[in-house]
């Protein structure tokens, strides 16, 4: 390597704001995910030229900053403090898989699996942050590609983290092809670049949607006003009105289900409550039925309450839920309880947790705990068929979007406000992401947002009809629930285990051979 080089590819800042802005740029609504493919190329530059851990640290951050900022800026609409925080937070996170990755490319020895193994440390990183309570696996590279879905189409095999394998293990190569003018990593590189779309032809032309049943369901978006009560209504009663009337304006006669969103009944109310009958009259005239989001205030037992809990009354436990209610004509409702909440914004992390620590009960853990936490990937049993009712921030999790369908979902809804964020880039991204699970589970996606996205997506991820967002409208649309199971549903996260033990080899390789910042620079061979 040539350090004494002039020009661009040995002038590392400008090389962390760009590496930062073409991430920025990969994500929706700028829909370029091809740009990954430079950017990390930048990044592994970036890592090389630093002399000192110090150095890397810094210009790596500055490049992660400004990847977060660009593609989750609205996280500030909600609150600036905590946007800003979430965004320094996420960006010094993305640093810990470089703290193995600048050694293993200052490794000249065994370079293919040398490279296969950053990938896999990168890739279990973004597993990793999926698993915990501080989960934000928002900027995960795969969810960048929904906008090309004949390329991805073999994450029905892998899930979309097979996305960011082969982004990075192709930028590797064509990295140290750049590096080194090496043609033998540039070979790697082109063959890694073909041979994941060429998987997902193969893929795609396996998969044939065998489902003749027809299930029309209508879709409704209210465009009510996330930040007055009631949605801007006087109360409950004449919120429940416009929902109904504009549900009766969309469904025909062979409407078999209709789906309103998160909060759309934007109260906390009990299982038991009196505009069950209501909506329940209403559903039988039409002979329909209705899956909606909801406040849900739920009662314990003395035996059956959680550690942490919202309050009593009347010495009885209780939490707030944020709910989704499915009602088929019976006064009491099935229930689903969101499962995967945000941090912060909807549950304290680790709240029950922090209060065993809190030996002398100083703080009222209660007060802080935010909406309880659901533990049951429930379905819906809706005219013959089985669904989740997702909500929000749970159709960004695969791993608990697969245990609906293992229990039998033959479709995917998801219910969601997404009117915090205004109209910004959130909205976008939240809808596409959806699109990664129709491919992954093969299975149809419906989706009722409040302000928008709503839609429809079918199980190769294409977008069958979408609405304008902040518009008030409703449609029906026919859709094919199929219960057969992708390799990624019957199989889980296999391909993410790999990863890890990838991950796991490369700290066993960096202590084995300890590996110091003087002593790196070995000549080897390839395997």
């Amino acid at each position: 390597m040539k350090q004494n080089a002039s020009g661009v590819w040995h002038q590392p800042w400008l090389l962390a704001i760009t590496a930062g802005i073409l991430l920025g740029f990969s994500f929706p609504p700028f829909d370029l995910p091809l740009l990954q493919f430079p950017a990390f190329i930048l990044l592994f530059r970036i890592t090389v030229l630093s002399y000192t851990w110090r150095e890397m640290v810094i210009r790596l951050t500055a490049s992660f900053i400004t990847w977060n900022l660009i593609t989750t800026y609205w996280l500030m609409m909600a609150t600036v403090t905590g946007g800003i925080a979430a965004i320094l937070a996420n960006s010094l996170l993305m640093l810990i898989p470089f703290l193995i990755i600048r050694l293993l490319l200052k490794n000249n020895t065994y370079l293919l699996l040398n490279s296969i193994l950053i990938a896999s440390t990168w890739v279990s990183y973004e597993f990793f942050h999926h698993q915990w309570e501080l989960a934000w696996p928002w900027l995960s590279l795969g969810n960048a590609w929904p906008v090309l879905p004949d390329l991805i189409q073999y994450i029905s095999i892998t899930g979309f983290l097979g996305v960011s394998f082969w982004v990075v293990v192709t930028s590797v190569f064509l990295y140290r092809a750049l590096d080194a003018f090496n043609g033998i990593h540039f070979f790697y590189a082109i063959i890694l670049f073909l041979a994941f779309p060429l998987i997902s032809i193969i893929s795609k032309i396996v998969f044939q949607e065998q489902s003749t049943e027809i299930l029309e369901v209508a879709i409704i978006q209210p465009d009510l006003n996330s930040y007055l009560d009631y949605g801007g209504y006087q109360n409950t009663d004449q919120l429940l009105t416009h929902l109904l009337e504009l549900s009766d304006s969309v469904r025909t006669e062979n409407t078999d289900l209709i789906v309103w969103p998160e909060n759309a009944i934007d109260s906390a109310i009990p299982r038991e409550n009196r505009f069950n009958s209501r909506i329940a009259d209403s559903l039988k005239s039409w002979n329909t039925e209705l899956i909606t989001g909801a406040g849900l205030i739920d009662y314990y037992n003395t035996g059956d309450k959680p550690s942490v809990f919202r309050g009593n009354h009347d010495g009885i436990a209780y939490n707030f839920y944020n709910a989704a209610i499915h009602y088929s004509g019976d006064l009491i409702p099935d229930i689903y309880k969101k499962g995967e909440l945000v941090p912060i914004v909807e549950r304290m992390p680790y709240a029950p947790q922090l209060q065993k620590m809190d030996l002398f009960g100083w703080l009222n853990w209660g007060e802080y705990l935010g909406y309880g936490k659901g533990t049951e990937t429930n379905n819906f049993h809706t005219k013959g068929y089985q669904t989740p009712a997702l909500i929000c921030y749970d159709s960004v999790f695969p791993g608990w979007v697969r245990g609906f369908v293992l229990n039998g979902a033959g479709y995917l809804t998801i219910i969601t406000n997404d009117g915090w964020w205004g109209n910004t880039s959130g909205h976008i991204q939240h809808f596409e992401y959806a699109r990664l699970r129709a491919i992954e589970f093969r299975k149809w996606v419906v989706r009722s947002a409040n302000n928008g996205i709503s839609g429809v997506i079918s199980p190769d991820g294409k977008v069958q009809l979408r609405t304008q967002y902040q518009k008030q409208t409703g449609f029906t649309f026919q859709i094919y629930p199929d219960e057969r199971l992708t390799p990624f549903a019957r199989h889980g996260n296999w391909f993410n285990w790999l990863m890890v033990a990838g991950l796991f080899l490369s700290i066993l390789m960096i202590s084995k051979q300890n590996f110091a910042p003087g002593n790196l620079n070995k000549t080897g061979t390839d395997i």
